[in-house]
């Protein structure tokens, strides 16, 4: 029998360093995003990018932090008792079992966000596979305010998922095919994962392609995370995280709404939007553990 294909599955990625040996590094910290859809992890030696892992979240929170984790660090010949710090974050959080401190995802965003986009990022959208989030920071990556959406598959990435299946379309094409029309259609009146997928089902059988069918529900995903954006007055300078950041049929859209282009990475780059919560909690596992070993020092020395 023919395996089912499953369009909703993005790649999952790995990438290390290729001229950063740990072994000389007089640190290595951890940062685990165990998110409702997808996990992370990503090692720093010293403060300095070494590797990451992205994976898709399994039905146990502390499986997943594990195998993002190995993910990452056995290609390296690193363990556990190699790492100095680390530190979860994410719908799962509290479940990594190896963390030494949990901090929120809206912090872990923000400082992943200032990493990646610089200090000038102010306004962060980060679209995760179940809720979306505005976060304004400061030139550190300090959250100052944020707001999100309801707990709604709505407008998200397993929103997403869902109509990758409906429409068989794989999940990593919808974005350039939502702009093979000719010309925009109205955004479908509901991205409520239930009522899309039998609304999109509607359109096909009314003649619709399935192409026109994505860019009326990029269409109607954007219209409602630039809503969410708005209601935080959004700065020019912002910058998108998350898997959804990687869906261009949601992002322009988004951009055209608020009237600004979101930053980007740098051409090359070997960062990927979906790491920056790990990221930014393997950032806050450097600092914390720098700080611990200043306060040693220091109480060692008063002795």
């Amino acid at each position: 029998m023919e395996e089912q294909q499953h369009f909703w599955k993005w790649s999952e990625k790995v990438w290390h360093a290729p001229d950063l040996d740990w072994r000389t590094a007089s640190a290595v910290t951890v940062g685990i995003d165990v998110g409702s859809v997808s996990s992370q992890a990503v090692l720093l030696a010293d403060g300095k990018l070494l590797a990451f892992c992205s994976t898709r979240t399994g039905s146990s929170s502390p499986d997943s932090a594990l195998r993002a984790f190995k993910g990452a660090s056995e290609p390296l010949g690193l363990t556990l008792g190699d790492v100095s710090y680390a530190v979860g974050t994410g719908y799962g959080r509290v479940n990594v079992p190896f963390a030494d401190r949990t901090i929120t995802e809206i912090a872990c965003h923000a400082r992943g966000a200032n990493f990646m986009g610089g200090p000038g990022v102010r306004t962060i959208l980060d679209m995760g596979g179940q809720d979306c989030k505005v976060i304004r920071c400061d030139e550190r990556g300090k959250v100052l305010n944020f707001i999100m959406n309801d707990k709604c598959a709505a407008g998200t990435g397993r929103g997403m998922e869902v109509i990758a299946d409906v429409l068989s379309v794989s999940i990593e094409d919808i974005g350039r095919r939502s702009f093979e029309i000719d010309e925009e259609p109205p955004p479908v009146s509901n991205v409520c994962t239930v009522f899309a997928k039998s609304e999109a089902t509607s359109l096909l059988r009314a003649g619709w392609s399935v192409d026109r069918v994505l860019a009326a529900y990029c269409a109607a995903m954007a219209q409602r995370v630039a809503g969410l954006i708005e209601r935080m007055e959004v700065e020019p300078e912002f910058f998108i995280t998350g898997g959804i950041a990687k869906n261009i049929g949601v992002t322009r859209r988004i951009e055209r709404l608020v009237g600004h282009e979101a930053l980007k990475l740098p051409a090359g780059s070997v960062l990927d939007p979906q790491i920056a919560g790990a990221l930014g909690a393997s950032l806050f596992a450097h600092s914390l553990h720098r700080k611990a070993e200043k306060a040693k020092a220091a109480n060692a020395a008063s002795i």
